[in-house]
């Protein structure tokens, strides 16, 4: 794959990993959103899910290992086996049913949330730990549906842990955790015994690094106000790019 790629795709793939990954680095997620459609133009579908899966994990790792011990893991724990149980319950609903009007309904949701949160109309009070159910539940079902469950741990762990860098770092550690699932799957149906693939990972791999370390520095620089319009900003383009996907 990567001998067969030109130099001017090569670049323009190296580049859009960088953009994605300083919003990873900011948000804990949101990788796929503005790499996907890009790489795309260069690389089928099937290699671009569990390309973004190694890079995902990789850099989780990374920003595990450098600010891991700031993760709310009380969170943590109540949201993985929910994830875990949500992930199940959406791989029986993609084997039986048409799950479209679940992605249009999820798209529907994410930009009401997003559009009540940036009016300012939206009272400051926390969501209960109770609420981890639904969010955990829903966020697992709708990874395994559709790869995309990040915003909507975002959304619940926005309204549980005030101070900024820890709702980044434990938002990423989910992530981490997410993505791992993936990765064993996808090692286990040999997707990674193609070199090509893993050449092509280790390549992007630069950006990747650059991206996640300019993101947390402009975190760190942020106040909890700005990173939560940021987040918000996200999560509605993540809704629009959901209802762009059920029309096509």
């Amino acid at each position: 794959m990567l001998d067969l790629l030109p130099l001017s795709a090569y670049l323009v793939l190296a580049v859009t990993l960088l953009v994605a990954y300083v919003i990873f680095g900011m948000a804990g997620f949101g990788s796929a959103l503005i790499a996907s459609p890009v790489m795309a133009l260069y690389l089928p579908v099937a290699k671009i899910v569990p390309l973004l899966a190694l890079l995902d994990m990789c850099a989780a790792v990374v920003n595990v290992s450098r600010d891991g011990r700031s993760a709310a893991w009380p969170e943590l724990k109540r949201l993985v086996p929910l994830m875990i149980a949500g992930s199940l319950v959406g791989s029986a609903l993609l084997l039986t049913t048409r799950p479209d009007i679940l992605l249009l309904a999820l798209g529907l949701f994410v930009i009401a949330y997003a559009l009540y949160s940036l009016s300012g109309l939206k009272p400051q009070r926390q969501f209960s730990h109770k609420a981890s159910v639904p969010f955990g539940l829903t966020g697992g079902v709708f990874s395994a549906l559709f790869g995309s469950g990040g915003f909507i741990y975002a959304i619940y762990l926005s309204g549980r842990i005030e101070n900024k860098e820890t709702l980044r770092i434990t938002q990423t550690t989910l992530i981490g955790l997410s993505t791992l699932t993936r990765v064993v799957i996808f090692a286990l149906a040999g997707v990674y015994m193609d070199k090509n693939l893993l050449l092509l990972a280790a390549a992007l791999l630069p950006g990747m690094l650059i991206g996640i370390t300019l993101g947390r520095h402009f975190t760190l620089r942020m106040s909890r106000e700005q990173f939560l319009k940021m987040l918000n900003v996200l999560l509605l383009t993540s809704g629009a790019m959901l209802i762009l996907r059920y029309i096509s």
